[in-house]
């Protein structure tokens, strides 16, 4: 039996935010955000935008002078696209033939959100006329009915596209005011992109291995997290990826988990001690909520899908990072027009000393800025001796 490497909690924390690149930018623009992407494997898209979208929150976390025009630059490039990882998302171009066993499989009949079988004729209309005009979008095809709201109510042609873009006979060539523009796939690819199918062992390699580049460690089923029928045959190659030495296994407070061969390296590498980073809630550290409880002690929900009555701390929640732990959240809406910043709620679960106090003023500023807010107001504070107008002032010294 292979030897088990011990890590305590505070050690898994260090390698997975030094693998997350969370403290650490990855290069700078353009190029920063296709390396972040690159590395994390996925970043997840978003429609709330009671702040800036999550997709360009989580790349701003990471890219120094990172602006949302950067990502739709990677688009226009051919160099990410959009498409399904556990969720919407935008993924490396690179990666590309590794969507393609969801696509065949959503062709051959399996169900992503509507039944085939049900827009068929449909499909080949609209097909066909993109082929003959160029992209276009829903709206393109049809007005939408009165009174309708929700993906549950889309109309007929909005069914079809998406069935189509899930099949992979189209792709999101760019986003308008966030609605989809589809084109044909074959014209929406770069020259000279692999298209060969990855068999079964090269597929699920792919995925225990693009989980653990983007997250240190993990247990089999952190690696297929969404992702239907996929939990037995993980574990399966994970056990022969260990027995052949590919993986390394490991303990942490007891719980077992595994990680690449090289994952100790990091423990030589520094970290921020107390630096504070306002992450959105589909960040990739934490977006699988169990495992962020389990290995970070922090129990997080996204309370927008709460009724308001039962809600704890807000609507919209950001999660709050200091070093190797969370020690908070705020509740946060941009008013747009106002060019206010309104943090509605500010708990903290943990103290937090005098410096933590100021990297947490340091990142609300750059996260107002980030925003294109010019002022912030402070409506409540809790968990904390320190009042909300205290807390302000603060703010207010540095702005």
């Amino acid at each position: 039996m292979a030897a088990v490497t011990e890590l305590s909690l505070d050690e898994a924390r260090k390698l997975i935010l030094l693998a997350q690149g969370v403290y650490k930018s990855r290069g700078k623009g353009t190029k920063g955000a296709l390396e972040a992407i690159s590395r994390l494997g996925y970043v997840q898209i978003d429609s709330i935008s009671v702040v800036q979208r999550a997709h360009h929150h989580t790349l701003w976390n990471r890219v120094a002078g990172y602006q949302p025009d950067h990502l739709d630059t990677l688009v226009a490039e051919k160099q990410v696209f959009e498409y399904w990882s556990h969720a919407a998302a935008y993924l490396p171009m690179c990666d590309y033939r590794f969507s393609l066993p969801r696509k065949r499989a959503i062709a051959g009949g399996d169900k992503h959100w509507f039944n085939r079988d049900d827009h068929g004729r449909l499909m080949q209309e609209i097909r066909a006329r993109i082929t003959a005009e160029g992209p276009l979008m829903a709206r393109d095809f049809e007005q939408p009915r009165k009174g309708t709201a929700g993906w549950w109510d889309w109309k007929p042609a909005k069914k079809a596209l998406e069935q189509l873009f899930m099949e992979g006979e189209l792709m999101a060539v760019e986003r308008r005011g966030f609605q989809k523009v589809y084109d044909l796939t074959e014209r929406a690819l770069p020259e000279g992109i692999d298209m060969s199918v990855p068999g079964e062992q090269e597929y699920l390699r792919y995925l225990i291995t693009r989980f653990l580049r983007a997250h240190a460690l993990a247990r089999p089923e952190h690696c297929c997290y969404l992702l239907k029928g996929m939990q037995r045959p993980i574990r399966r190659e994970v056990s022969e990826m260990l027995a052949e030495g590919s993986l390394i296994a490991l303990s942490v407070a007891g719980e077992e988990y595994v990680a690449l061969a090289d994952v100790t390296e990091g423990l030589a590498k520094r970290l921020p001690a107390e630096q504070v980073k306002i992450l959105s809630p589909f960040d990739n550290v934490l977006i699988q909520r169990k495992r962020a409880q389990a290995l970070f002690d922090f129990d997080y929900q996204l309370e927008c899908y709460v009724p308001e009555p039962k809600r704890q701390f807000g609507y919209f929640a950001l999660p709050i990072l200091s070093g190797r732990q969370f020690i908070g959240r705020v509740d946060v809406k941009m008013e747009r027009r106002e060019g206010c910043l309104r943090l509605r709620h500010l708990h903290f679960d943990k103290p937090v000393s005098d410096t933590c106090l100021e990297e947490l003023c340091i990142a609300l500023l750059a996260f107002m800025r980030f925003n294109r807010a010019n002022s912030v107001q402070v409506e409540k504070l809790t968990g904390t001796e320190l009042s909300a107008k205290d807390f302000s002032g603060l703010l207010l010294e540095r702005i």
